[in-house]
């Protein structure tokens, strides 16, 4: 019997290969999956499992020309490969994608929700980019969402109806890689001892892009505010710089660059540089669900997080860790500074974040609800 097609479409192949990977392993023993996206030279997939990939040249950015190119290319490309679904994710691919799914009649149309950017917008902004969301809506035919608090948010707010949509297992898009990330005391002491970071430090750790949505500023004025009453504590901002936050050390009376304050920038193994850590900070404004609070619970740390939709999905306040208030400098600066006092309490929450993680979100777990969710609908 000859396998039912199925094109994944990103933007960029990093995205599928981050998110994607696990299910598309376990969906290729039943399904010809395929991917579209915008490749470069460099970008390798031969070991995603795939039935075939295809250039389609989504460029991330707003661009008429290149958006009517991408367009028309992904309408001959489906028309040509005949698929039986189309599965799009990020935002720019998922509205070339519905528009093109359509007009080549994919009968299987899926669009993946995976956060809102217009949800801290205000204005004509705020409109517009909800009414793209709508506007695939009214597109695709079938809908994910990676959490639950999500799924209540995109319906409150007329995006979707009550039951127009699912969540696959607990929450998350692939959920977390449990091998990968787990508590490892080499990587701990390798890692401290590169960065020359005492063994009673506590260490506070930022993983993501450093930008004003993800609560920079608040963790900046939180820091500032504890470092009096927390001196062996270090926080330490790891991934891409957008916004050149961390050339703004200097406006902090109580930063010392290498001291106290450190950016570590990209890494290609962030499982190390959370083991070295202490404590895992994303005081962010939006959120779709907080992948990384699953991996920094993984490998045995307690996290904060603010209380903006989509990571409370990924945590349990008092449990896992603790929730500040969103935009909030103080509840920030309580929570950790009283982490930075109870070690006791650190361990505690770790373990019970780690057993969490394994119990409810495990990558293995979360590609068999891939697999039954695609049983399921591609008939």
């Amino acid at each position: 019997m000859q396998k039912k097609k199925i094109c994944f479409v990103v933007a960029q192949p990093g995205t599928a290969r981050s998110f994607l990977k696990g299910p598309i392993e376990l969906l290729s023993e039943h399904f010809d999956v395929y991917l579209a996206a915008n490749f470069s030279n460099n970008d390798d997939v031969s070991d995603m499992k795939l039935a075939g990939w295809k250039h389609i040249p989504i460029e991330r950015r707003p661009s008429i020309g290149a958006d009517i190119k991408a367009l028309r290319l992904l309408t001959k490309y489906f028309k040509e490969e005949h698929f039986d679904a189309t599965h799009s994710i990020t935002k720019k691919a998922s509205l070339l994608c519905c528009i093109a799914a359509k007009r080549a009649k994919v009968a299987c149309r899926i669009h993946h929700f995976t956060g809102q950017m217009w949800s801290t917008m205000t204005g004509f902004r705020r409109w517009f980019y909800r009414y793209l969301d709508v506007m695939m809506v009214k597109r695709d035919n079938h809908f994910l969402v990676d959490g639950y608090s999500q799924q209540k948010y995109l319906e409150e707010h007329k995006v979707l109806k009550p039951g127009q949509s699912d969540v696959l297992g607990n929450g998350s898009i692939c959920g977390a890689n449990t091998v990968r990330f787990k508590t490892n005391n080499e990587a701990r002491e390798r890692i401290r001892k590169e960065l020359n970071i005492a063994d009673e430090t506590c260490v506070y750790i930022f993983l993501g892009r450093l930008k004003r949505e993800k609560g920079i500023n608040e963790l900046y004025d939180a820091y500032n505010t504890i470092l009096p009453q927390c001196p062996k504590s270090l926080l330490l901002l790891v991934g891409t710089d957008e916004e050149h936050c961390a050339e703004r050390f200097g406006e902090y009376e109580n930063f010392k660059e290498g001291k106290n304050v450190l950016f570590y920038g990209r890494t290609p193994k962030p499982e190390d540089l959370l083991n070295a850590a202490d404590v895992f900070v994303l005081p962010t404004y939006r959120e779709g669900f907080g992948l990384s609070v699953l991996e920094a619970s993984c490998v045995g740390i307690p996290v904060i997080c603010s209380d903006t939709y989509g990571v409370m999905d990924a945590m349990q306040d008092d449990v896992t860790g603790l929730r500040c208030k969103t935009y909030d400098v103080e509840t920030l600066a309580n929570c950790m500074r009283k982490l930075y006092e109870d070690a006791d309490l650190r361990k505690e929450l770790g373990r019970n974040g780690s057993k969490y993680v394994q119990e409810k979100f495990s990558g293995e777990y979360m590609s068999q609800c891939w697999l039954q969710y695609y049983l399921e609908n591609v008939k």
